[in-house]
């Protein structure tokens, strides 16, 4: 078993020294470099270079500003996928985000885990579990997912949220580390006026 099948089965693996691992990250590098240079009117090229670097994509799709990942093959995005500047996923693992998502500035999505005695993790050794968002979930500014996590659809996550457990339907989540707020419900869809009193 090579060291990327040990990180799918959530195994320890050789994230930082094995050659195989290091030259597929390598890979996923070069395509994010020409991507993150791109000028915001080439749509067709930097779509094209999405494409090429995820594992599976809808036809509608935005990526506004810098994107970055570890190897890119193991992300699958839904239909009318947006993403605000400065995503980063780190996918040793699969991670899956379903239709309809809005993910806001400086969010990361986070497979990889560590070990907590330095020995191993000095050997370079890490483990990635997979994250699973459901359709229509909206994502604040600077969440942090972590390894493992389901995000249920329709959910919300309020920004600065730690996202350390699985996010039940149609809710909001919040907090540090992440709770059940309240559910949204079918008032929110009638409110209008949106201004913090």
């Amino acid at each position: 078993m090579d060291e990327l099948e040990k990180a799918a089965k959530g195994m320890l693996y050789d994230a930082n020294y094995d050659a195989a691992v290091l030259e597929k990250r390598k890979a996923a590098k070069r395509i994010l470099h020409r991507l993150n240079r791109l000028a915001p009117d080439e749509d067709a090229e930097r779509n094209g270079l999405i494409r090429q670097l995820l594992g599976k994509t809808g036809e509608r799709f935005v990526f506004d500003g810098q994107f970055h990942c570890d190897f890119g093959f193991n992300i699958e995005i839904g239909e009318d996928f947006y993403a605000n500047v400065n995503l980063v996923i780190l996918d040793g693992a699969k991670v899956v985000i379903g239709n309809n998502c809005f993910i806001a500035p400086n969010v990361g999505l986070f497979t990889a885990g560590h070990p907590l005695d330095p020995a191993r993790r000095n050997k370079g050794l890490e483990y990635a579990l997979p994250i699973t968002i459901g359709n229509d979930v909206w994502i604040g500014g600077g969440v942090s997912v972590m390894p493992g996590v389901t995000v249920g659809d329709r959910a919300m996550i309020a920004a600065g949220t730690v996202v350390t457990k699985d996010v039940p339907p149609g809710v909001i989540f919040a907090g540090n580390p992440g709770r059940v707020i309240r559910e949204i419900t079918e008032k929110d869809g009638e409110r209008t006026d949106f201004s913090r009193k």
